[in-house]
């Protein structure tokens, strides 16, 4: 998320990160209207640059919308039909690739109402988090019927849960019934994504089976509730020389550190200059644009001014400068250091 200047207050914080702690825990286990035709133009008319989704060819704007915001539970303030307008108020802004999962409770259901009369021209992308290969199906169902589509562009792995549950060859099992949909139709491309456990993402890229992938990169070495070890820097730096190296597409999430570079900042390091709070997210933008391997950021966006401020700094100069590496090198050590991001675990 963009950092604002009206910040959610330390109570919803507080709330928030327990709440997202609480969900990396847990395990989740009639097709409806409109198609997702293979004529499907995706690429954005609003300003903001595109880039080849890697080997899917599919050429979109490298600023895409992280269904993760939506649900009540994690913080969006806004109602059902305010989400409802806001994600289709993204399309109108030009964003054309939108992620989310099954277990991102109602953002399917937003989304899917929110871009129903311009399938054709979005990138639907879900999750499935289960471990249980006899339920992909099943899973895949239910996001088609709440996305009300019936077919998905994408379809990933999830990291947490998912991924971060089971073991490679269990996986693959999962990417084996993910392949027999894609034989019928039913999705096109498949990935996987990976808040950390970057040994088992590396050996899912190194399989040579998945289209593109979804790894948390950015500034703050964080993935869901845990703070990667130098070990696994190392691995995802591996698996994104795998990725780049196969041709997969490759999306970057927690961009801005899940909102510990934005909307949180100023909860995560409370005495850090207000104005240059309102920086962080742009620089983390252009940190992670400068690795020219990255070909979408999927961010996480709860109100109207989130989209204009990174639209903003996408559709700018994106060039990573010494200014932008100054207020990190800053502001990081201070937010690693601080309670919230103590309570994590290290990986």
């Amino acid at each position: 998320m963009h950092a604002d200047n009206n910040q959610p207050s330390r109570r919803e914080f507080i709330k928030r990160t327990t709440q997202a702690a609480a969900a990396a825990a847990v395990l989740g286990s009639g097709i409806a209207h409109g198609s997702a035709a293979d004529d499907k133009k995706p690429d954005s008319t609003g300003g903001i640059p595109n880039r080849v989704f890697g080997k899917t060819k599919v050429k979109m704007p490298v600023l895409a919308y992280g269904g993760a915001a939506l649900p009540k539970a994690w913080g969006n303030p806004l109602s059902f039909e305010g989400r409802v307008k806001l994600v289709r108020y993204a399309y109108d802004k030009g964003l054309r690739y939108f992620d989310t999962a099954g277990n991102y409770m109602e953002s399917q259901s937003i989304i899917g109402k929110a871009l129903k009369s311009v399938r054709k021209n979005v990138y639907l992308v879900s999750k499935v988090e289960t471990t249980d290969p006899s339920k992909v199906r099943q899973a895949v169902d239910r996001s088609l019927k709440e996305l009300q589509t019936d077919r998905l562009d994408a379809v990933l792995i999830h990291g947490t849960p998912g991924l971060e549950y089971m073991t490679v060859k269990r996986a693959m099992k999962i990417h084996a019934e993910l392949v027999k949909l894609r034989d019928q139709r039913v999705v096109k491309f498949i990935g996987f994504s990976a808040h950390s456990y970057f040994d088992k993402a590396l050996a899912l890229a190194d399989s040579g089976g998945f289209d593109f992938c979804m790894l948390a990169y950015g500034y703050l070495p964080r993935g869901t509730n845990q703070i990667f070890s130098a070990k696994m820097l190392k691995l995802r730096e591996q698996c994104l020389a795998s990725a780049h190296k196969r041709g997969m597409g490759i999306a970057a999430m927690k961009v801005v550190g899940a909102g510990f570079l934005g909307a949180w900042s100023g909860h995560v390091v409370p005495k850090f200059d207000k104005k240059r709070l309102g920086q962080l997210p742009a620089s983390a933008i252009r940190y992670v644009l400068n690795d020219k391997r990255i070909d979408l950021l999927v961010v996480g966006m709860r109100l109207k001014k989130d989209i204009d401020a990174n639209i903003k700094t996408i559709s700018g100069d994106t060039a990573y400068t010494k200014a932008d590496k100054t207020l990190l090198e800053d502001f990081g050590p201070k937010a690693l250091a601080s309670p919230a991001m103590k309570r994590m675990k290290i990986e």
